[in-house]
């Protein structure tokens, strides 16, 4: 399975190469349209190439996608802590409980309570 996985990424690493390499052309992004920029007189623009534009496009979305993931699993994150503890605390009362059972008893029927 690790020879699957190593292999997929190799592929993978030589297709983005080579759509790096056959998309090496420079494109000019801009902030705004040329007639918005012209009435707020803030033009911003960029020249890249054209490769880093779409592999920057695929990394942004996973990023946003990640962080938009990770807010939607709050709720459930919450729950599992609160059900932690919770858990904890009722495996303390069951000790302190199997104690104060066991302090009237012979030592060795103690044990065996514990054993099982």
């Amino acid at each position: 399975m690790r020879y699957i996985r190593y292999a997929f990424l190799a592929a993978l690493g030589i297709v983005l190469i080579s759509v790096s390499l056959a998309n090496r052309g420079a494109v000019t992004l801009q902030l705004m349209p040329d007639d918005i920029a012209a009435l707020l007189a803030w033009n911003y623009s960029i020249a890249l190439p054209l490769f880093v534009v779409v592999l920057g496009g695929i990394a942004s979305g996973l990023v946003i996608g990640f962080l938009w993931e990770w807010m939607r699993e709050y709720k459930h994150r919450r729950d599992v802590g609160r059900k932690d503890r919770e858990v904890r605390k009722l495996e303390r009362e069951v000790t302190r409980l199997k104690q104060t059972k066991s302090e009237d008893k012979d030592e060795v029927l103690a044990l065996l309570d514990e054993a099982s």
